[in-house]
């Protein structure tokens, strides 16, 4: 039961920090016992990197939806550049329905 910082992001997840104390099962100097016992939890003002990619997907996903409004209210001219659009939206949300999926699963083996 060795004791290591947490670091706690603003959007509620956390990951280990730096290996501070020993326990009394551990007598190895650089190695631990396995078990983690937290320390001190230092509180992080920024969202984690799942957090930061899921929103960087969804601000890129309604800048095509927007792109696809503007489209259809200047005519039919456009109707390549909005298939392919639709198609990236598809991505888009596959990609972020994978990234809330593997936070979900994240949080759950805990």
């Amino acid at each position: 039961m060795c004791f290591f910082d947490q670091h706690r992001f603003a959007c509620g997840d956390w990951k280990w920090g730096h290996f501070r104390q020993h326990c009394n099962r551990e007598y190895r100097t650089g190695e631990t016992c396995g078990m983690k016992l937290i320390m001190q939890t230092v509180p992080v003002s920024q969202k984690c990197k799942l957090c930061d990619k899921i929103d960087t997907k969804q601000r890129r996903r309604s800048a095509e939806e927007d792109r696809i409004n503007r489209w259809k209210r200047e005519g039919g001219k456009f109707r390549a550049s909005i298939e392919r659009s639709y198609e990236m939206i598809k991505s888009l949300d596959r990609e972020i329905y994978d990234l809330r999926s593997e936070r979900m699963r994240k949080l759950q083996a805990v």
